[in-house]
C-alpha cells in the first residue's frame, strides 16, 4: 500500500469522526434547549397558577376603599393639620385635637389621661363623637362624667376597637377596649352604631387609626 493511500484513508477517517462528533453535539444541544424551554414554560405556568389562586387579603380589600365618606366630611377643613391629609400624618388623639368638630372629645380624652394611650395604640378604630353629640347630653350629666375619671375612661374606651375596620368590615359586632362589644349595622356609606348613633363621616385615616365620626356618644352597659 502506498504512503499516499494511507494518508488519504486517515484523513477520511478523521473527517468522519469530526462529523459524528458535531452531529452528537447538535443533538445534545437541541435536547437541552427543549428541556430548558419545557422547564421555563412549566415555571411560568406554575407562577401564573399561584398568582391566579392567591386569595384576596383583608389588607388588599381595605386598601381598595381609602376615601372618607359621609355628608359631614364637607365640614372637615380642606387643608392644614385638621384636614384629612393633615390628620393622616398624626396619631389619633393629636389628629382629633386639630379637627374643630372634635374639640369636646379631645377635652374628654385629656381629662381621662388617655392621650398617650390612644396615640401609641396600633391599628385601632375610633368612633369619635362630634361636639354636637356631647351637647345632646344634659349639662349636669356631661359635667359629672368629665369629673369622674374612671367613668370617663370607661365611656371613651368603649369608643375604640383594637382592630382597624375598613368600611367593608364595619358591619357586625366588635369588641372594644372597654371590654364589652358594640354593634354596627349598615353598608355602603350608611351605618349606625348600637342602633342610634349615625356615622356622619367615615373612613378617616390617622397615622395609627381609622376614625368614624358619629353623632351620638356611645354608652357601655353599666
Amino acid at each position: 500500500m502506498s504512503v499516499t493511500s494511507t494518508r488519504t484513508r486517515a484523513a477520511a477517517a478523521l473527517l468522519a469522526a469530526g462529523a459524528l462528533t458535531l452531529g452528537l453535539t447538535a443533538c445534545g444541544s437541541s435536547g437541552d434547549s427543549s428541556s430548558s424551554s419545557a422547564k421555563s414554560g412549566s415555571s411560568a405556568s406554575s407562577a401564573a397558577s399561584s398568582m391566579a389562586s392567591a386569595p384576596t387579603t383583608p389588607m388588599a380589600t381595605a386598601a381598595a376603599v381609602s376615601e372618607p365618606f359621609g355628608a359631614a366630611c364637607a365640614a372637615v377643613p380642606k387643608d392644614g393639620a385638621g384636614s384629612f391629609t393633615g390628620m393622616a400624618q398624626d396619631p389619633v388623639a393629636t389628629a382629633a385635637s386639630n379637627n374643630p368638630l372634635l374639640s369636646t372629645l379631645v377635652t374628654a380624652v385629656k381629662a381621662a389621661g388617655l392621650v398617650d394611650t390612644l396615640n401609641s395604640a396600633k391599628g385601632v378604630t375610633v368612633f369619635a363623637p362630634t361636639n354636637d353629640a356631647f351637647a345632646k347630653l344634659p349639662k349636669a350629666t356631661l359635667d359629672a362624667v368629665l369629673a369622674d375619671k374612671a367613668q370617663l375612661t370607661k365611656i371613651l374606651t368603649y369608643h375604640v376597637t383594637p382592630d382597624s375596620l375598613a368600611p367593608t368590615a364595619l358591619a357586625g359586632s366588635h369588641n372594644t377596649l372597654e371590654g364589652s362589644a358594640l354593634s354596627v349595622a349598615g353598608s355602603g356609606e350608611a351605618f349606625t352604631v348600637n342602633g342610634n348613633a349615625k356615622v356622619l363621616c367615615g373612613n378617616v385615616h390617622t397615622a395609627n387609626a381609622t376614625v368614624y365620626i358619629v353623632d351620638t356618644v356611645l354608652m357601655p352597659a353599666s
